[in-house]
Parts: C-alpha cells; structure tokens; sequence
C-alpha cells in the first residue's frame, strides 16, 4: 500500500464520519490535511509502506487462504469437526498476523507524529467510532451508557 493509499483509506473513513463533523461543526478540511504532516513525515510513511508490501501482501493472502480452507471444511460431506476446528485454529492465528503487523505499522506512523498531530488523530478516530457505532458500549465519550441494560420485553 503507498502513501497515497494509505492517506486516500483514513481520508475514506474518515469522510464517513461527516455526520459526526456535522454535530461538532469544524473546518471542511481533508482529514490528512488537519494532521498537517511534513514534507519528511509524508516520506518516512511512505518508506515504512514500501518496507512492509511483502510481509503485508503474504500475510493478507495466508487470511485469505485460511478462510476458503475452512469454507471448504465446513463445506465437506460429512463434515470432519477436528478438520475445522484446525482449519479456525489457522483462521484465528492468520487474523491475529494481520491485526499484529497493522497495529506495528501504526505504532511506527505514530512516533513520526508530533504530540499535536497524535491529539488530531486522536480526535478523528474518537469521531470515528461514534459514527460508526454511536451506541457501542462502555463508549469513553458515552460514559452512561450501560453495556449491560436489558432490552424491554415486548408482550
């Protein structure tokens, strides 16, 4: 993924969270423009995006390959139980790869970030997530929201 890609992603979500701008008006900036990175912070991403393809590309494709593997053991006749629970086994370590590498690699675009930058960003995904699931439980900023509350029984 290059630079352009990466900041064209967290410009697309981001742009999903208007309706959250909308409640907190702000400049229509880009979101890659309030970050306001430097000409050396573009490069720097850029580098660790090209350092990474590989091990990206290979670990995406193993995500891939483990999911039609237990598509295809549950799919068998007669299913074989101790086949899928190896197939979700690799499902599950193949999605634990994926997550590990994307929190790293943020990880490393945030020490590139000044304490400014890493509050914007802060603040964009704080957005985020209330668009995205505005009722989540245990919301940081929905503090009362009680993740346990029944739904009403209807009679």
């Amino acid at each position: 993924m290059t630079l352009k890609q990466t900041l064209l992603t967290l410009c697309l979500l981001l742009v999903a969270a208007g309706s959250a701008f909308a409640q907190n008006p702000q400049p229509a900036d880009d979101p890659i423009q309030q970050l306001n990175l430097t000409p050396e912070q573009r490069q720097r991403i850029r580098l660790l995006t090209e350092q990474t393809r590989e091990e990206r590309q290979q670990t995406n494709l193993r995500l891939r390959e483990a999911n039609v593997a237990l598509d295809q053991a549950l799919d068998a006749d007669p299913v074989d139980e101790n086949l899928v629970e190896q197939r979700l086994n690799e499902l599950t370590a193949a999605q634990a790869a994926v997550t590990r590498l994307r929190i790293h690699r943020e990880l490393r675009i945030r020490r590139l970030l000044s304490p400014e930058q890493l509050a914007t960003l802060k603040r964009m995904r704080l957005q985020l997530r209330d668009v995205i699931n505005p009722q989540r439980p245990n919301n940081p900023r929905r503090p009362n929201v009680d993740a346990f509350r029944p739904n009403p029984r209807r009679p």
